[in-house]
């Protein structure tokens, strides 16, 4: 997702990057956008990119579609990268984020030019209009666009937060001008969530900042905009994922990622999710169900995988098994996990696995060895929750 992975606790990375692709007011090109957004979320990612240019091409002054564009190159960089699991955003938001490849140059350059051509744009929306509630929520958005890249690719934690205090303020604008606009509901909500769960230095300094707090506001904000039927509901499902997930709400995001399965057939990935997911909440059977239906998927499936791809898949269900008791079955998933060329955090938890497995059959011998290995290979890939894990077997 062998790209090293990046610190679980730069998860406030993670989260800058949820409010996106939105767009303020129906026009003749949002049904064309909506087609992108499908391609985007089946993983289709080049053919949204595509359809994106065209629309960019054919209306260079439509602000929404040089956003949409921004996004859908934004998710491509991610996906090369493997970011794109709720593995990666799991953990602290405050920590600093690991070293990252750069992005391809030519998408980087294309990402800038787009992002900045949609808040110019929308500003002299804003200039002309101010009390117009879309212009401010297209300002907001293609603001917050822009901090998510600064966070989430650059690695700018602290450039992107100060970013986003414009998008914050701006979306915070919207719901004063139109309480009933649900769509600014996911900048603001997701923002609230991120400072309710920063240090408490961190906290006041965003409350300096001029950011607002509240951890169940957020989530409430975040839930009512996926509830909405607005063109941004898909991103605050997703949001919603991450975010039920942190708080163990596992039966929630197991809902929200049945719907997605259902409208994004092609997703593999959302079927990954959900395998996790049901590991987390301790179902062990239903992990292994998923999870295999998705292996399936992922052996058919000719397009691009992330970094690590099948190795991610074979430690999951791995995992899956050894609760279940299937030793020769997760040996078979846990040696494909372990390989040298997975990257270090997934080959490192599959050596806990393994040693969970020698817990059981009594071997101590090969339970420190394999302790000693997950501690090496996790550390190294900067996943402190895996550390823990081997170490409280140890």
């Amino acid at each position: 997702m062998s790209m090293r992975r990046r610190r679980p606790t730069a998860a406030l990375a993670a989260l800058l990057t949820l409010a996106f692709n939105v767009h303020p007011h129906a026009d003749t090109y949002a049904e064309l956008r909506a087609r992108a957004a499908g391609y985007a979320y089946n993983l289709d990612h080049q053919q949204a990119i595509d359809l994106l240019r065209q629309a960019v091409a054919a209306a260079p002054d439509n602000a929404a579609n040089h956003r949409a564009l921004a996004s859908s190159i934004w998710l491509e960089i991610l996906f090369l990268r493997g970011a794109v699991t709720v593995d990666h955003y799991l953990g602290s938001f405050s920590r600093s984020q690991a070293d990252l490849p750069k992005p391809p140059a030519n998408l980087d350059a294309e990402f800038k030019r787009e992002v900045s051509a949609a808040v110019d744009l929308a500003q002299k929306r804003v200039d002309a209009s101010p009390d117009d509630p879309d212009a401010h929520f297209a300002l907001g958005t293609a603001l917050g666009l822009r901090a998510s890249y600064m966070a989430s690719v650059e690695g700018s934690l602290l450039a992107g937060f100060r970013a986003a205090r414009r998008s914050y303020d701006e979306e915070e604008h919207v719901l004063k001008l139109d309480p009933s606009r649900k769509d600014a509901g996911l900048i603001v909500g997701t923002y609230r969530y991120v400072v309710s769960t920063l240090s408490l230095p961190m906290r006041l300094m965003a409350y300096v900042a001029g950011f607002g707090g509240g951890k169940e506001r957020g989530l409430r904000l975040i839930e009512e905009t996926a509830a909405a039927s607005g063109e941004n509901r898909t991103e605050a499902q997703f949001a919603l994922v991450l975010l039920y997930n942190r708080e163990k709400q596992y039966d929630d995001a197991a809902r929200v990622l049945g719907d997605l399965h259902r409208r994004f057939p092609r997703n593999r990935l959302v079927l990954l999710e959900a395998g996790a997911t049901a590991l987390r909440a301790s179902k062990a059977s239903d992990a292994e169900r998923l999870l295999t239906e998705g292996i399936g998927m992922f052996e058919s499936d000719n397009r691009d995988k992330i970094p690590g791809e099948a190795a991610l898949w074979h430690y999951k269900r791995g995992a899956a098994r050894v609760a279940l008791g299937r030793r020769d079955d997760a040996l078979s998933d846990l040696r494909i996990a372990s390989v040298t060329d997975a990257p270090r955090w997934i080959e490192g938890r599959a050596h806990v696995e393994l040693a969970r497995l020698a817990s059981v059959a009594g071997d101590r011998d090969r339970v420190r060895a394999e302790v000693q290995r997950a501690v090496d290979l996790c550390e190294r890939g900067n996943d402190p929750i895996c550390v823990n894990d081997a170490k409280r077997i140890r």
